[in-house]
């Protein structure tokens, strides 16, 4: 099964890879930290559901806490498969950067 990943789901599946497991708000605040370019969080949930449909990431719901009024976060882990996409799609696109010619 080899899926293509778009741009942005390609970031959002590094991040929650990078964290092992995260939720929306949290991702929001690590890609406009890591690009410097702003992102709503119902774009995040958009492409966090959209993975998990590709079967690249599996979601569960934590524990209520306080600070959330009593609501709990949906949580976000990668998959084997959502692994392995994120690792070709990155080697795909420096195997190609490595052919680019050098600028002087």
């Amino acid at each position: 099964m080899n899926q293509t990943l778009g741009a942005l789901e390609e970031l959002i599946l590094l991040l929650v890879l990078r964290e092992r497991e995260s939720y929306g708000a949290e991702l929001v605040k690590l890609y406009e930290g890591h690009t410097n370019k702003t992102i709503t969080l119902p774009a995040v949930v958009m492409v966090l559901k959209r993975l998990e449909k590709k079967k690249m990431l599996k979601s569960y719901t934590g524990e209520p806490s306080a600070q959330r009024g009593g609501r709990r976060k949906v949580m976000y882990e990668a998959t084997q498969l959502g692994y392995y996409s994120a690792e070709e799609a990155v080697k795909t696109k420096t195997q190609i950067w490595d052919m680019v010619p050098k600028m002087s």
